[in-house]
């Protein structure tokens, strides 16, 4: 993620103009900005989904192990932008423990995709089944092509 410059405008991949993100990480250009630290930044920047587009839905997809349903906020703001947010806390250190290895990550995260025009933003549906969160929007039908025949005068 460091190496994307800022002036893209926060994308999880420049190839994909719907995709936005929001993170407080380290910035090549200002240095570490908010108040998370590098550990949480790596949370927030791990969190992937998948987004698949079927014939009458599209369909999101993230992993986030350890989740609660109750502990991931999803709201549909601003008419067509899909948010998906959520924190994985840090587990808490007791006095005597001695850890080795600390690889898990914590943290904030929030994703956020930009909705197509024929998204029905007002049935979108969310599931959480073993740690697997599935997000369904429903689309609008496509209209019918209307065709008419023109008669020639003259």
């Amino acid at each position: 993620m460091f190496l994307i410059p800022s002036f893209l405008g926060n994308r999880s991949s420049v190839f994909d103009p719907l995709s936005l993100d929001l993170w407080d990480g380290r910035s090549p250009f200002l240095g570490n900005i908010g108040h998370f630290s590098r550990d949480n930044a790596t949370a927030i920047a791990n969190t992937q989904f998948d987004w698949k587009e079927t014939s009458d839905a599209h369909i999101f997809k993230a992993d986030l192990p350890g989740l609660k349903k109750e502990e991931v906020k999803i709201e549909v703001e601003e008419g067509r932008v899909l948010q998906i947010s959520s924190e994985r806390k840090k587990e808490e250190e007791q006095k005597n423990d001695k850890w080795h290895r600390i690889e898990r990550s914590c943290g904030k995260f929030v994703r956020r995709f930009r909705l197509p025009e024929n998204a029905k933003v007002e049935e979108v549906k969310a599931t959480m089944d073993s740690g697997v969160l599935t997000i369904t929007v429903p689309k609008q039908p496509q209209p019918k092509a209307e065709v008419r025949a023109i008669e020639i005068s003259g």
